[in-house]
């Protein structure tokens, strides 16, 4: 399980799995919960770098958002992951 702490969002953190480059589990700690429920449902099972393509950039407060922070932390996870 990988957690990634959040910048600039109502949600505080994001945990989440990934196998075979694809989301297995999802859930964003705090934040909008009917709307990151909803989040973490949707990418469920979609590979890493389609969720990167739809949710990078989307705001909400400033020039981030929560789909926005979960885009950066795939882009994190595969930097570390790609050196491996």
């Amino acid at each position: 399980m990988e957690v990634y702490k959040t910048h600039g969002t109502c949600s505080q953190a994001i945990e989440f799995e990934v196998k075979d480059n694809k989301i297995v589990s999802c859930n964003f700690i705090r934040g909008c919960r009917g709307n990151t429920q909803g989040v973490s449902a949707l990418v469920q099972g979609m590979d890493i770098d389609e969720v990167i393509s739809r949710l990078k950039g989307i705001p909400c407060r400033g020039d981030t958002s929560c789909p926005d922070q979960l885009a950066r932390a795939l882009e994190e996870y595969k930097a570390r992951h790609a050196q491996n």
